[in-house]
């Protein structure tokens, strides 16, 4: 009996689960690189980066191409480009949804009640 597609899925995105898996995807959906290019960008060990190319290589996200010394990495569909420009605009609509009540938050209204009991701009209470 084969898995319902909503588990293929979950399993799917929790292949996008590490942000180095992420950024690993993010550069390769510039151009193909090597993997010494990515060290830098990526920022992990050498054996890590490896163990995140193999599980992305694994998901059949990426494919690797052999030139001399050097393996090469590169997306093996523009899909996953979208699928990170879709999550990007996602992520900034979130985002800004936040901000925006972070502003709220910050703005002082003059019809909030403050601790003391009366509204804020209002004397405090004699007696």
């Amino acid at each position: 009996m084969s898995r319902p597609l909503y588990q293929l899925k979950a399993e799917f995105f929790k292949t996008l689960g590490h942000p180095a898996r992420i950024r690993v995807l993010e550069l390769l959906s510039q151009r193909e690189h090597a993997v010494a290019e990515m060290l830098p960008e990526v920022g992990i060990e050498a054996a890590n980066l490896s163990q995140q190319l193999a599980v992305l290589r694994r998901a059949g996200l990426v494919t690797t191409r052999k030139e001399g010394s050097n393996v090469y990495y590169s997306l093996t569909s523009p899909h996953v480009a979208e699928l990170l420009a879709v999550a990007r605009m996602i992520l900034t609509g979130v985002l800004s949804g936040q901000v925006e009540l972070l502003e709220d938050l910050r703005t002082p209204a003059s019809s909030t009640v403050n601790p003391g009991g009366g509204q804020s701009g209002s004397p405090p209470p004699s007696g």
